[in-house]
């Protein structure tokens, strides 16, 4: 078994900080925007203002909204997450802004996952 090392503890405990984050006080939704270079090209920022403005427009305030760098399915952008608490995380591929708002419409405030849409369902265990 390999040692671990103070930058592997680290990622360890930034994990377990932003998971709890999720399931304390008031937030139910994390949702991330996959928004490496490659996510980008493929429309990643258009989704993400939309999501945005369906956030506004419906006055949520357990919703919260993230980034991060490429999955390594540059083929399959723009990717986003949906994490609610209690469900399994739901992995959305080919977005675009429409996608975007029925996602978070249907999803996110009403609990229908949008399967034409859907990549990956549940998390991976890390090894």
């Amino acid at each position: 078994m390999a040692k671990l090392k103070i930058e592997d503890l680290k990622k360890i405990k930034e994990k377990v900080l932003a998971d709890n984050a999720l399931r304390e006080g008031d937030r139910r939704v994390r949702i991330t925007v996959h928004m490496g270079t490659c996510g980008i090209a493929s429309g990643a920022r258009e989704v993400m203002d939309a999501l945005m403005k369906e956030i506004e427009e419906a006055a949520v305030s357990d919703v919260v909204v993230t980034t991060s760098g490429c999955m390594g399915l540059c083929s399959r952008e723009p990717l986003i997450t949906v994490e609610i608490v209690g469900q399994e995380p739901i992995k959305y591929e080919y977005m675009n802004p429409n996608k975007m708002r029925q996602v978070f419409k249907r999803h996110v405030l009403e609990g229908e996952v949008q399967t034409p849409f859907v990549l990956a369902k549940g998390a991976e265990d890390i090894k």
